[in-house]
């Protein structure tokens, strides 16, 4: 079992900057792929980022790419998500994800967090 804990949304004005953290307990936790999706009132839950186990591969969803950065800290068992240069379409909540594999599409997932909300003020 693996539970997830997201923290540091917020509220901050467009081209600011936040960090999203993501603390995961189970032993396995460092076994599946780590990532990111969010969703927007009325919107679809989507994908944001993803990092392979060895964080030897990311990918980032077109519209954040180049903006946000995935990493994650083994030791602390713990998944990040810096937010550079927001914008007002980048309000949603923030959810951290594990998955076995793959982990960019929801049926791929098969742990969520609570998630976080970020707002972004135009």
């Amino acid at each position: 079992q693996v539970h997830l804990g997201e923290s540091g949304g917020g509220l901050v004005q467009a081209g600011g900057s936040l960090r999203l953290s993501c603390a995961a307990s189970g032993r396995t936790f460092g076994n599946y792929v780590k990532g990111w999706f969010r969703q927007a009132p009325g919107k679809e839950r989507e994908f944001v980022a993803v990092i392979s186990w060895s964080g030897q591969t990311i990918s980032y969803s077109d519209s954040v790419k180049g903006r946000f950065t995935i990493s994650k800290d083994n030791a602390k068992n713990t998944v990040y998500l810096q937010m550079n240069s927001l914008r007002p379409e980048d309000t949603a909540v923030y959810y951290c994800t594990a998955a076995k594999s793959r982990g960019i599409y929801i049926q791929d997932i098969n742990y969520w967090g609570q998630g976080t909300q970020v707002s972004v003020s135009s």
